[in-house]
């Protein structure tokens, strides 16, 4: 019987201390300040041929080559809209999205009115987004010429169809006064080619590689806002820039155009370490080469434009930092 109870007793000890390594080993795999490993973040960008994945591309590899204790990958995500939804839920840490978006965002406006949004911060402002209503028919010279046409309004959901509701709300229209197709900006491209379409809202950078290759063998026309509609507009949206559009952009661009352009912007979790934005946005001032490199609209990027559209008042305490030192706020 002592033997039993000794034998028994043995073997707890073994399974004590098994279980004691066990916990150990469990410790040194977990990512934690004492674990050696870094952080990782995600970076939502959009689709794999617009301009906001390459650039995202870029700017995490500024994080990860750069700040001690973190890698950061950039994610292709639905773009503007769909990334102010994954910051807020926390499922992205960095998120291009537009400015238009990011203050409807944080004023519990628009597609974010139920307020679960409001929380993400801005950081910096990339470059303009110009709002480029097109068509091929020279009879259509304003939104109110919409009215019975077929209109591609971006896909459903996008940044460029928050804008095509707004706009056409401006003028006192809806979907119900046009025939809308939920169509992004190569599929609405081929229809203005295949005149399947009549008229296409595009926000994007300028140029816009879809009307580049549309004006390859057509020429287009391009919708005129004037100033007064643009200041109207200001009222409610202030992140809105006019801008003035010709053929100096388009060579197939048939007519002189005033229109709006948003600046493309990034966001962040509201609890996203200070000290990690506040070095983000110093490296990133230091390697505007890099930023260039990945694509043209890169170039644009500046101080002097940095704060351009955004809400000064809801950007991220790393970022308020970041321009009080560079004396911008």
């Amino acid at each position: 019987m002592k033997k039993f109870l000794a034998l028994a007793l043995s073997l707890l000890m073994i399974l004590s201390l098994a279980a004691c390594g066990s916990k150990d080993t469990d410790a040194e795999q977990n990512d934690g300040p004492s674990s050696g490993k870094d952080t990782y973040l995600s970076l939502g960008t959009g689709g794999v041929t617009g301009t906001y994945y390459p650039l995202g591309g870029a700017f995490a590899n500024i994080i990860t080559n750069n700040i001690d204790g973190y890698t950061c990958t950039a994610e292709s995500t639905g773009g503007a809209v769909e990334n102010a939804w994954m910051l807020a839920r926390g499922e992205i840490d960095i998120g291009f999205v537009a400015a238009s978006t990011l203050y409807q965002a944080q004023h519990s406006e628009g597609d974010f009115s139920d307020g679960t949004a409001a929380s993400i911060k801005g950081i910096v402002s990339i470059y303009d987004e110009v709002v480029q209503i097109v068509s091929c028919d020279p009879s259509i010279t304003s939104i109110e010429d919409l009215r019975g046409k077929k209109v591609a309004v971006g896909s459903a959901g996008s940044g460029t169809e928050v804008m095509a509701r707004d706009l056409l709300t401006l003028y006192g229209m809806s979907y119900d006064d046009i025939e809308e197709d939920f169509l992004g900006f190569g599929d609405a491209s081929n229809g203005l080619k295949d005149k399947t379409l009549d008229a296409a809202f595009i926000w994007a950078g300028m140029p816009t590689s879809g009307l580049l290759e549309l004006g390859a063998q057509n020429d287009f026309y391009m919708i005129n806002i004037p100033t007064e509609k643009i200041e109207e507009l200001k009222k409610s949206q202030p992140f809105c820039v006019e801008v003035k559009v010709d053929n100096t952009t388009y060579s197939a661009m048939k007519n002189t155009a005033t229109t709006i352009a948003i600046p493309a912007s990034l966001a962040v979790r509201e609890d996203l370490d200070e000290n990690l934005v506040y070095n983000f946005l110093s490296y990133l001032f230091d390697n505007l080469d890099k930023v260039a490199e990945a694509h043209t609209q890169g170039a644009n990027l500046s101080l002097d434009t940095a704060l351009l559209g955004l809400d000064v008042d809801n950007l991220h305490p790393g970022a308020v930092k970041f321009y009080t030192e560079k004396g911008i706020l």
